[in-house]
């Protein structure tokens, strides 16, 4: 699903009694970073291009998960995008006594806000009804409780990252952080992302090239032969090959290495392939001059009549629509 994408104005980071200061500290400098990093490259100097602010229910200090008191910007505001990092409380303490963050969840969203949960912070989303019949994950220790609170939600364990549009549920920090940087590609462009991937993942060696920054959450499973699968192709998805191929050359049968496949990443291979080719060419159209028919032919597909059939299936827009709609961000 294609979502248009306004100038970034205000980033919204949500802070409650109990939270991780960890996991909302690492969202504020996130964003903070690819503010200082997008005003540079808009030649306003060292001035951050948009607003990062820690918020809270009542506009006061937060007692945090390690008794840290934490000072914060502000109360509930709008913005263009909202995150929700993870607590260490129940959710119905948290609930009765916050009532009003559900309904300011309900409304931003209705503005056409981004909201992204991190772990236990997933519950605001669903409890808010934004996640109604569609994808979820979140921490693992959570799932049969989010599932019993949730049962209208689609709980999908064997992922670490989900899109349902405009709300995005992580596992955890790791795919929180993937998740980051894809947000920061999409508002303030592959040079401003790719330089906070590089300043702030010191020891994380991913790659943040066009249409690769969704696929980090998927890659967080303990199944090194899959692992090696999704890297080579990542770097030969354009060949022509078969699946069986593939699964010989690591010892498995078809059998096997789609249910294992499956089981480490949640997709189906053919599915995992088309998804990787298409956001490639997502990059490619927003970044370059090239024709949809070379697009087309530089991430595997002969026919560029199928090639925009399948770009429409997974994005909901014609690729020439899909270019028209990312110009500004691609000038930016």
């Amino acid at each position: 699903m294609l979502i248009n994408t306004p100038a970034l104005q205000r980033v919204c980071i949500l802070a409650t009694d109990k939270v991780f200061a960890s996991t909302l500290m690492q969202a504020k400098d996130f964003f903070h970073l690819a503010s200082l990093r997008h005003g540079l490259q808009l030649e306003q100097g060292p001035v951050p291009s948009f607003e990062t602010r820690l918020v809270s229910p009542c506009g006061g200090a937060v007692n945090t998960f390690s008794e840290v008191s934490l000072n914060v910007d502000g109360p509930l505001a709008d913005a263009d995008v909202i995150l929700l990092p993870a607590f260490w409380e129940s959710f119905e303490v948290l609930l009765a006594r916050y009532p009003q963050v559900v309904p300011w969840l309900q409304a931003q969203h209705a503005r056409g806000a981004v909201l992204c949960g991190e772990a236990s912070g997933v519950f605001w989303l669903a409890e808010a009804g934004l996640l109604d019949g569609c994808e979820a994950t979140t921490y693992w220790r959570f799932f049969e409780t989010f599932s019993q609170r949730f049962p209208q939600v689609q709980l999908n364990p064997d992922k670490h990252l989900t899109d349902a549009g405009n709300v995005y549920c992580t596992a955890g920090a790791t795919s929180a952080s993937d998740l980051y940087i894809h947000l920061i590609e999409r508002f303030c462009g592959l040079r401003v992302a790719q330089g906070v991937a590089r300043d702030i993942l010191f020891e994380v060696q991913r790659n943040y090239s066009p249409g690769r920054i969704g696929f980090g959450g998927q890659k967080l499973h303990q199944d090194p032969a899959i692992l090696q699968i999704q890297q080579w192709l990542e770097d030969h998805f354009a060949e022509k090959f078969r699946f069986e191929d593939i699964a010989r050359d690591h010892g498995m049968s078809i059998r096997n290495f789609m249910r294992r496949f499956h089981a480490a990443t949640g997709d189906k291979p053919l599915h995992y392939l088309q998804r990787l080719r298409i956001e490639t060419a997502r990059g490619l159209l927003a970044t370059t001059r090239r024709s949809v028919k070379a697009i087309s032919y530089e991430v595997g597909y002969d026919d560029a009549s199928f090639f925009a059939r399948l770009f429409r299936q997974h994005t909901g827009v014609t690729p020439n629509a899909y270019r028209q709609q990312r110009l500004p961000a691609a000038a930016a």
